[in-house]
């Protein structure tokens, strides 16, 4: 667990708030929330669909701004620094379909080598295409498998490594990863989740992971914070949060586990029956 002395947050939220609409018709989608995400952690924002998480990940990308309270990056206000640019040299993301990431008119390569026009010096050419090369080798993608390919002639699994392949190109501070599974077939998913503990051992990331599957946050993160109608509900080390939930919302999220997959939750043992 990363140490809370060594220096600044990498984020930090002070009583932030997201208020879409006007008048009658207002949403308010993340309501003063508050906490830390220190370097090289790994935490889980985890909450049903419509809890707020999508839209605090947003702000914590800067793609949206908060409409009161406090967003630090690194110790300085995450809207400082005028252009967005700079933040996404730092921040990336990955989203959950990622057809909608890439232009279906561009192949995969001409567009993994735009990634380098984020950087304020743009290596050689060759330099980009061995780059790619790797960054692809990275996600267990053979360069000659994409080359001439677009989009749409990749699978789903397929283009969601690619995704990853550009955050290897990029090597951010931080990883956004906005339910990057939930696209996918079972084994597509396990193999994005090592590649994400790759890059944060090899980037020496940190890492928020969205998702409504806590089962899946149990297993990779170092905080689980659980989210409900947009505000922050639990929060705690993943084993405190699954064997001990203090919240209603926490434990219908572990009741919505398929049983299968519970054998990490503490369950009380049958009761016995009379015999007949």
């Amino acid at each position: 667990m990363p140490n809370e002395a060594s220096g600044a947050p990498k984020f930090e939220a002070r009583g932030v708030s997201r208020l879409f609409g006007h008048g009658k018709k207002t949403t308010l989608a993340v309501d003063n929330v508050s906490f830390k995400i220190h370097d090289k952690e790994i935490v889980s924002l985890v909450g049903q669909s419509g809890c707020g998480k999508t839209v605090l990940a947003k702000m914590l990308l800067r793609l949206e701004k908060p409409t009161s309270g406090e967003l630090y990056f690194n110790g300085k206000p995450i809207g400082a620094e005028p252009d967005a640019r700079v933040h996404w040299r730092q921040v990336q993301a990955v989203f959950q379909d990622p057809f909608s990431a890439f232009n279906q008119f561009f192949t995969i390569r001409s567009q993994l080598k735009s990634s380098f026009r984020l950087f304020q010096q743009q290596p050689p050419e060759k330099e980009m295409e061995e780059r790619v090369d790797q960054a692809l080798l990275n996600v267990n993608i053979k360069p000659r498998e994409i080359d001439g390919k677009y989009p749409f002639e990749l699978s789903g699994g397929q283009m969601q490594r690619m995704l990853l392949a550009r955050i290897f190109i990029l090597r951010p501070e931080v990883l956004i990863a906005d339910e990057p599974t939930s696209m996918v077939d079972a084994c597509s998913r396990a193999s994005i989740l090592d590649y994400l503990m790759k890059l944060k051992e090899e980037l020496k990331m940190t890492i928020v992971f969205v998702t409504h599957d806590i089962g899946l946050a149990y297993y990779v993160s170092d905080s689980i914070y659980i989210m409900h109608k947009g505000q922050i509900v639990e929060q705690g080390p993943p084993d405190r949060v699954t064997q001990q939930p203090q919240s209603a919302t926490t434990r219908q999220l572990l009741d919505d586990i398929p049983d299968i997959h519970r054998d990490w939750v503490s369950r009380s043992a049958p009761k016995a029956t009379a015999a007949g």
